[in-house]
């Protein structure tokens, strides 16, 4: 089919198209946890040409396949070959024919009764578009394909490969940096039909699950078997056990549990053309070959789809509490946390909260009708046997009243524990509720030494406040890592450009001072500026050697982490 007779085609369904686009981005800002900035992130221009919402549609009403948009008309015809313009190229991807026959075939291996592949609008917008996301480059998915197995993902990956269709992998979606955004069109891998506990082996502490399981899921599942142990690792409530070790999370027990890398014994792997290997065998240790776990963890599923994964259990400790205690300013809590690190109490986690961000908690109301003190403030989580938490909670009193701390509070039940937790689970949420019509929340992190830690944040607040920003900050003050929350007219430019100047000056500051331009939210598609900051263009070249040696279609997840470079 010609361009033109696409255009003709397409020219009716404009104004049908253009509402359901924005109905469809209206809807989603009720109802999502999070939304990010459509203007793209500060650090990547948008591309020149890219897979539009109403190319999608036009293309899909035309020659029934939804998603594959045209990235723009050049003289009068449809190219052959899409190709993509970008601050550096990008290899060549599949026509619209070598597209359409990948998925016939994909549709005949895998066979069944079930059609494993999706065209719906609705869920292309939905594997295309991040509500949760800072950075969301214009393009959507061509399908989304739903596999069940290993052995249909390695379909799937070896069908891509032979006609060069990107694949991007997709689990629970909550992912803050457009990680799987689909700037080149192709196909998004949805592991949501892959969520079981494969195998629990309770007298050697570990379980092997597949991709889309939650890790709160997983707990549960662990409970209600009565198995004593349970995951640790506790970022956003919604994450998936895919992304999680795409992006090597963490969360607030990170300072005693540690990230997701140090939780993972073995992963199943599906290759670039559809070869599965498995990176280890089951011991919690092996010194066998090279540690292909710490290859795979926080590649973003650019070096290949991860489909099933080992992980280490740990004992559920006998007793916890919650303290929380107010400070009368930032250096003087951080002051606090570093003794609370450098005494060596063993605390479960150490998070923190500017009086900004203890306003919009009562502004918000969510934990009514407790009112917090508007100061910074501590808060503490304590586990282990019960001496051991009634000791540590007493030395850690007398460190925060020795720096100026005041209105200390520690939980005698559980009912108090959920009470003075509160605050810390309903931050997010909290900002959210202040956005008015056309706000947005950009939410970043950066993670730098934790002697650090007072000094980023004070001027860091300094120029939020001096560029008349509304913003918040908290943070894992455990291990040296903050967010800012940022609220702003997403319709105001002198407005993001201050937000995008704020981010980035955030950054080069963590650099530094020897820290890192993301501690737990990953590179993505709106940090590889960043990125290139903090390792130099050498490290840089090393990474592109090992993606090009692993996928040299440069298919897995294009345009994540760092640019192809031909």
């Amino acid at each position: 089919m010609s361009a033109t007779s696409l255009a003709r085609a397409a020219k009716p369904l404009g104004r049908s198209l253009a509402a359901l686009n924005i109905a469809g981005r209206q809807r989603f800002t009720t109802s999502a946890i999070r939304r990010g900035s459509t203007t793209g992130s500060s650090e990547q221009p948008r591309q020149a040409s890219v897979w539009s919402y109403s190319g999608v549609m036009a293309v899909a009403a035309t020659a029934g396949l939804f998603g594959w948009g045209l990235s723009e008309f050049r003289h009068g015809s449809l190219p052959k070959t899409m190709l993509f313009d970008s601050m550096y190229s990008y290899p060549r991807y599949a026509s619209m024919h070598e597209m359409e026959q990948a998925l016939r075939e994909i549709r005949q291996e895998v066979g069944g009764t079930e059609d494993i592949i999706s065209t719906d609008p609705d869920d292309l917008h939905a594997h295309g578009y991040s509500e949760w996301s800072t950075s969301n480059p214009e393009g959507l998915p061509v399908a989304v394909a739903y596999p069940r197995s290993t052995e249909q993902v390695s379909t799937i990956a070896r069908i891509c490969h032979k006609y060069r269709v990107p694949v991007i992998p997709y689990s629970g979606g909550s992912s803050l940096e457009g990680n799987f955004s689909a700037p080149f069109g192709g196909i998004s891998v949805d592991f949501a039909y892959m969520d079981k506990i494969v195998q629990f082996n309770k007298d050697d502490m570990d379980v092997v699950v597949q991709p889309s399981i939650g890790w709160q899921d997983l707990n549960e599942q662990l409970a209600k078997l009565e198995s004593g142990l349970f995951f640790p690792i506790d970022p956003g409530p919604s994450a998936k056990i895919g992304g999680m070790i795409g992006t090597n999370c963490s969360g607030t027990n990170a300072v005693k549990y540690g990230t997701m890398k140090d939780w993972v014994i073995n992963l199943t792997v599906v290759l670039a053309d559809g070869t599965v290997i498995k990176t280890r065998r089951r011991p919690r240790k092996s010194s066998a070959g090279y540690n292909l776990n710490g290859l795979f963890v926080g590649s973003e599923g650019t070096l290949g789809l991860v489909t099933e994964a080992t992980l280490k259990l740990t004992v559920i400790p006998e007793e916890f509490s919650v303290a929380v205690v107010t400070f009368p300013s930032i250096r003087d809590a951080a002051s606090a946390a570093a003794e609370v690190m450098q005494t060596g109490i063993p605390v479960a986690a150490m998070e923190i909260m500017d009086e900004v961000q203890m306003k919009v908690v009562n502004m918000g109301g969510a934990t009514a009708p407790r009112v917090w003190k508007e100061m910074p403030t501590l808060f503490f989580k304590f586990s282990g046997t019960k001496a051991g938490v009634r000791e540590n909670i007493g030395l850690v009193q007398k460190i925060t009243k020795a720096n100026k701390g005041s209105n200390f509070e520690f939980a005698k039940d559980a009912r108090e524990q959920k009470l003075l937790w509160s605050a810390r689970k309903e931050s997010l949420w909290s900002m959210l509720a202040l956005r008015k019509e056309g706000e947005e929340v950009w939410s970043t992190d950066v993670a730098v030494p934790f002697s650090r830690l007072a000094d980023i944040i004070e001027v860091s607040k300094k120029e939020m406040d001096d560029l008349g920003l509304f913003a918040s900050i908290l943070g894992h003050i455990g291990d040296g890592n903050f967010h800012e929350s940022i609220i702003y007219n997403r319709r105001d430019k002198a407005e993001v450009d201050k937000v995008e100047t704020c981010v980035k000056n955030m950054v080069k500051r963590a650099l530094e001072m020897e820290g890192t331009c993301t501690g737990e939210h990953s590179i993505g598609w709106g940090k590889k500026e960043s990125l290139l900051w903090e390792v130099g263009e050498d490290t840089l070249g090393v990474m592109r050697a090992i993606k090009a040696a692993l996928d040299p279609n440069w298919i897995m997840n294009p345009g994540k982490i760092f640019d192809w470079q031909g």
